[in-house]
């Protein structure tokens, strides 16, 4: 995925699409014309962010959102990359991190906005407690993902991680101990809702979860909580180097922490989008 840097570098001559960029005001003269952000996202993400489009604070703060879907996240960040996009707004640092790692890219976070809890599910079982030996459990094949999970798994008390264990891109190769002898099945993470009877648990992220009818705050049997090991569960917005101080851009965290938007996710999303509002610059040093 070098190819995109070269991409990055073509569109650095012209100006950034949708990003910094003011909606015809060099034609028109019009000094109050709103400065148009291209925002690419998808599903819930999505959702929320065309409802910030449509907020009086948006007007207000001087901006035109626009939110383009893109169904994956390696083609999100690839558009973020090229400047079809100008940030984006799906991913945990983890996937972040680990998207910049495998295709040797350079974007960066420029604010938090939530963290959805990943979970342990199941369709025979009720209790963790009751994780039978040999329990087949289906993890993301991504490493973020599959990382998140295996943390999860160890907070869970199901297994044990090495020291050294990269919360980025951890992989089972890191188990050090494994008292119920655990299988580990590789998956599409769009898929856990629907696998769920064909594994004994299943590590979901909450979107998926969530769209596949499943709330971790009542239907896991497990679920993550904000510490030092989830910091790579945070969701951030995403652009690249260069754009990272765009002034427009940097209105974006503003407008998504508002109680209007907090109230929306709310009531469309059963409480199961934790705010946060960390300092960005430090967590992204820290997770790095």
């Amino acid at each position: 995925m070098k190819k995109y840097l070269g991409v990055s570098l073509l569109f650095s001559a012209f100006v950034f699409a949708g990003c910094g960029q003011q909606a015809d005001t060099s034609a028109s003269g019009d000094s109050t014309a709103p400065e148009k952000v291209v925002i690419g996202s998808v599903g819930s993400d999505a959702e929320i962010w065309t409802f910030i489009a449509g907020l009086d604070e948006t007007k207000d703060a001087g901006l035109s959102i626009e939110v383009k879907e893109i169904d994956s996240g390696p083609q999100l960040n690839a558009a973020t990359v090229e400047g079809e996009v100008a940030v984006n707004a799906f991913q945990s640092l983890g996937y972040l991190l680990s998207f910049n790692h495998d295709s040797d890219t350079d974007l960066v976070p420029i604010a938090t906005t939530y963290m959805e809890p990943m979970g342990i599910y199941a369709d025979s079982i009720d209790d963790i407690a009751d994780v039978p030996d040999g329990a087949v459990v289906a993890l993301a094949d991504n490493l973020a993902n599959t990382a998140r999970g295996l943390r999860l798994l160890e907070s869970a008390g199901l297994i044990t991680l090495s020291d050294d264990f990269d919360n980025g891109t951890g992989t089972p190769s890191d188990i050090v101990d494994n008292p119920k002898d655990l299988t580990f099945k590789l998956i599409d993470d769009t898929t856990g809702p629907r696998i769920l009877p064909d594994v004994d648990l299943a590590l979901i992220s909450n979107t998926v979860a969530f769209e596949g009818g499943l709330n971790v705050l009542t239907d896991s049997l497990y679920k993550e909580e904000i510490d030092q090991n989830t910091k790579t569960s945070i969701n951030v917005l995403a652009t690249t180097e260069e754009n990272a101080d765009d002034p427009a851009l940097q209105k974006l965290a503003d407008l998504y922490h508002s109680d209007e938007v907090k109230d929306y996710i709310e009531d469309n999303f059963g409480g199961t989008k934790v705010d946060v509002q960390e300092d960005i610059t430090t967590l992204w040093q820290d997770v790095q």
